[in-house]
């Protein structure tokens, strides 16, 4: 099985196309045929992040659905903060697998798309068959998190500043951005496409609708199979907050560790990253370690 063969970002688009979704124009790649598996990517990306992972998945048998979530890539920016509350996150998630007929699916999330896949599983448990978390782990143990996590989650309250952010995030051709995400591979990229008109402050919005996530608080059990990975290198996340899911976690629960590639993992270690999604995808529903 080939691990990892890489297309290129415009490779990942070139397949896309523009589906109505809960409202507003959502930028969606279908590729490859099969059981469907949903790729949702996090800040400051958009769906070529995952340009590593999708020939491998493919070549195993899975329709690989990739959208750019709102505020990102090719999709549509509402304006205002309320239009990225965590319920709309999931409801186009929702909306984009209604728009293509699927009723079930596999899921894997980074980042924010991480947290947004959480949340899906949580309310939606009958549309996914298992879910990979790449960085980020449950909302209560992340929430409950060490002196460490608050600490790596400084940028959380920076984020909230509207105007101030986005001025100090700017500033000096972008000094601050790429001091704070300089793990990323395209660090030079992502500040291209936030560049565009209303695009900074669309990112920065899924900080400021959603606070009330990074607080404890009463949560759906998540019953799927649920893998977690995280990466050694990760400046933002601690790793008790991915071992901690293990509590929240119904369903099976298995947790991997990768040494040594930064928070941007399916960028820095692939190879990794893709025998791994792919031996969780192929176990049995209640294997765990």
């Amino acid at each position: 099985m080939t691990q990892f063969l890489e297309i290129g970002a415009a490779a990942v688009t070139a397949a896309s196309r523009k589906l109505r979704v809960n409202g507003i124009e959502l930028n969606v790649a279908v590729h490859g045929e099969g059981p469907a598996l949903l790729l949702v990517h996090g800040f400051p990306d958009d769906m070529a992040v995952w340009r590593r992972q999708v020939p491998a998945l493919v070549i195993a048998g899975y329709q690989v659905i990739v959208p750019d979530m709102r505020g990102y890539g090719r999709s549509d920016a509402p304006a205002a903060r309320p239009d990225y509350r965590i319920d709309l996150l999931v409801a186009d998630l929702v909306g984009v697998l209604d728009a293509l007929g699927v009723a079930r699916t596999q899921l894997i999330g980074h980042d924010w798309g991480a947290a947004i896949c959480w949340q899906f599983c949580m309310r939606h448990p009958e549309r996914v068959e298992r879910y990979a978390a790449l960085s980020v782990g449950h909302p209560n143990a992340y929430a409950r998190g060490p002196l460490e996590q608050k600490i790596k989650g400084y940028y959380v309250l920076l984020f909230q500043l509207r105007g101030l952010a986005e001025w100090a995030l700017r500033s000096f051709d972008w000094s601050l951005f790429r001091a704070a995400t300089g793990q990323h591979p395209e660090c030079v990229l992502a500040t291209q496409w936030l560049a565009r008109p209303g695009r900074l402050t669309a990112a920065l919005n899924y900080y400021r609708a959603n606070l009330g996530i990074f607080m404890p608080r009463a949560y759906p059990p998540v019953t799927v199979p649920v893998l977690g990975i995280w990466s050694s290198g990760d400046k933002f996340l601690a790793e008790k907050q991915m071992l901690d899911c293990e509590k929240l976690v119904e369903g099976s629960w298995r947790y991997e560790r990768i040494d040594g590639a930064s928070h941007w993992l399916q960028l820095d270690d692939p190879v990794r990253v893709n025998a791994l999604l792919l031996d969780f995808l192929h176990s049995s529903p209640t294997e765990s370690k």
